[in-house]
């Protein structure tokens, strides 16, 4: 297809307004010439787009087709103006994200501030919640997601490795025994997000073991886990950003530390399909990804 973006603009300004003169002279165009340009539109798409009378034009079913995804085209095109010559004060728009509550408050709400300052002209709503978010049907930009992403239609993008461990307190492995083996783990009392939950191990040789634990306590939200494993309630699955502070500080030791967890997990970004990045998006997301890998190393490159 030949046409151009400024006969898409004049299309949709056309649909606006509902006459191609008025249209045509924001555009610098005699009424003449735009409405060559829309015929030539049409012929070029092979359909009607406009129903004419000498008072006023209307969309046609094809038009109307044509209008939503012209507006569509039109906004990929700002938006990627906008990301090849961003400046910080050229960023702005309202942005909607979302994550888990407890990596929320590890490494998004502390370098919020310093984002805000940086891109004075973004506004910012961020929903924390261990429920997974529809961001498609809920309207977010954006969500921080941990682990294997199941299929589907999102764009993700890879922030960082994720490396999880078993954990628990000295206190617990005095009291219950530290497992040697992983089928060991059905015999103690392991900390979860559900009532029961399969953990999947493998061994240096590539052994992998497939083990369903439970324990007393259950619960839908992480950073809860993250104090009754140090309160030496059982064992848990924990990512190294979240239980890094208490081994390092000794209120909490690896369990099975011969064992790697499966799958091997990651942080990544979604966002809803379809779209260019827009600039917003990709300044937060740039932005957090370098402060994320920043933190992990320096905080928990000692551990690995």
């Amino acid at each position: 297809m030949s046409f151009d973006l400024k006969t898409l603009e004049l299309f949709v300004r056309v649909a606006t307004l509902g006459a191609i003169g008025r249209a045509g002279e924001e555009f610098g165009m005699s009424p003449t010439n735009a409405s060559q340009r829309i015929k030539s539109l049409e012929t070029e798409l092979g359909v009607k787009l406009l129903n004419r009378t000498t008072r006023a034009v209307s969309l046609t079913p094809d038009g109307e087709v044509l209008l939503e995804n012209a507006k569509r085209i039109l906004d990929d095109v700002e938006d990627l103006r906008t990301v090849l010559t961003h400046t910080a004060q050229s960023v702005s728009g309202h942005l909607r994200v979302t994550a888990s509550a407890s990596f929320g408050r590890a490494h998004i709400i502390p370098y919020v501030p310093e984002f805000m300052r940086l891109y004075p002209n973004v506004t910012l709503d961020l929903n924390l919640t261990d429920t997974v978010v529809d961001i498609v049907e809920q309207g977010y930009d954006m969500a921080f997601r941990i682990g294997a992403l199941p299929p589907s239609s999102l764009l993700a993008q890879k922030i960082d490795d994720n490396p999880s461990w078993l954990v628990a307190s000295p206190a617990y492995l005095e009291r219950a025994g530290t497992p040697q083996l992983p089928e060991d783990l059905t015999r103690h009392a392991c900390l979860t997000l559900g009532k029961v939950q399969n953990w999947h191990l493998t061994s240096a040789d590539g052994r992998q073991y497939d083990v369903q634990v439970g324990g007393p306590l259950s619960v839908n939200f992480g950073d809860a886990i993250g104090e009754w494993v140090v309160a030496g309630m059982g064992i848990a699955l924990a990512s190294l950003w979240h239980a890094g502070p208490d081994l390092e500080a000794g209120r909490l030791v690896r369990v099975l530390p011969d064992y790697d967890i499966l799958p091997r997990s990651s942080i990544w970004a979604v966002r809803p399909p379809g779209r260019l990045m827009p600039a917003r998006v990709h300044a937060f997301m740039s932005f957090m990804q370098a402060k994320i890998i920043a933190t992990n190393k320096a905080r928990y490159g000692a551990l690995m």
